[in-house]
């Protein structure tokens, strides 16, 4: 049985906001949540709900055995054929370029062709399973409508270094994103935090109780309604980027989560069938074995073709300027 006693720096914390601190983004809010639900964990022998705040002294406790067969429940990965598009190989990594509309992992909805599945076949199950079973070599995600570049582990060795450098910020990644509406400043910080919705468990909102979140952004070209914006994170968390240019008024062109509906100009009738324009563009981090620094930077042809689409739309508009 694990046990924990609550400290003056969780005390007054939500239970269902402790945890996913303390499994450290590991599983989603509503995950845990419905563990809770479910009584799996205890707070000082008795079930409570997930909006319950703790108070100092507060002793949680769970079985790790039972806990994680709810968490991590088996799911057998298969190999897929499907032929990736990758910039890099070696014996400890791939960097890839990850087509829009592909999940990076098997989920309740699909779990045959994902990023994962493919990379199972491309490596012949050559893979890190630090993530778990149905998540080999998965160092870090990216949404299933984010295309772009992404890291691949052959082995843990290099999943444990490689995922040190992202959650220290020593590898650096960019993204670029088609966002609605002319900034007023060109660039800027968004530092709030987010959130699990409590309504949506897909959605992630603005909220005091929420996890540190900070994005850096900078617009490179601006067109009428909407502007091409660069973003740099300082943290990862679920739907970061959308999430914050959404609570600043400015929404990822198509992102109907995040309310883009509301803020499309009429011109863009034609276009109202994409979804989420969200682009990895740029990748640097030091090689686990040789430390050598590898980069890399997507061209624009290498881009999603919708983000491509609309890009040569707006700019055809003759309303951008770099």
């Amino acid at each position: 049985m694990k046990q924990i006693k609550v400290d003056e720096n969780n005390s007054k914390k939500r239970l269902d906001v402790f945890l996913v601190e303390h499994f450290e983004n590991k599983y989603p809010r509503a995950k845990l949540t419905s563990a809770i639900e479910k009584e799996y964990f205890l707070i000082n022998k008795k079930a409570q709900k997930a909006s319950y705040k703790l108070k100092l002294n507060d002793l949680i406790s769970w079985d790790e055995i039972i806990l994680d067969e709810f968490l991590n429940p088996d799911l057998t990965l298969k190999p897929w054929e499907y032929k990736l598009d990758i910039l890099f190989e070696d014996d400890d990594l791939i960097v890839l370029n990850k087509p829009k509309e592909m999940l990076c992992h098997p989920t309740k909805f699909e779990r045959d062709y994902t990023l994962s599945n493919a990379l199972l076949f491309h490596t012949k199950g050559k893979l890190s399973n630090l993530a778990g079973d149905d998540r080999l070599g998965i160092v870090h995600r990216l949404d299933k409508n984010t295309s772009g570049l992404m890291l691949a582990a052959k082995n843990n060795e290099a999943h444990e270094n490689l995922s040190k450098q992202i959650k220290e910020k020593t590898a650096i990644r960019k993204y670029l994103a088609i966002a609605l509406v002319e900034f007023n400043e060109k660039e800027g910080v968004i530092d709030k935090p987010l959130l699990h919705s409590l309504k949506d468990d897909v959605k992630m909102i603005v909220s005091e109780n929420g996890l540190e979140a900070i994005t850096n952004y900078k617009v490179l070209e601006e067109y009428k309604g909407a502007s091409l914006v660069e973003l740099n994170l300082k943290t990862g968390r679920t739907h970061q980027i959308r999430a914050h240019l959404a609570s600043i008024g400015h929404p990822v062109f198509g992102d109907s989560l995040y309310g883009a509906k509301s803020f499309m100009r009429n011109e863009f009738y034609n276009l109202k069938t994409i979804e989420q324009l969200l682009q990895s563009y740029y990748l640097s981090f030091s090689h686990p074995k040789t430390n050598k620094k590898l980069e890399f930077q997507l061209e624009e042809k290498d881009f999603s073709k919708d983000f491509i689409k609309v890009l040569n739309f707006l700019r055809s508009k003759n309303n951008g300027f770099n």
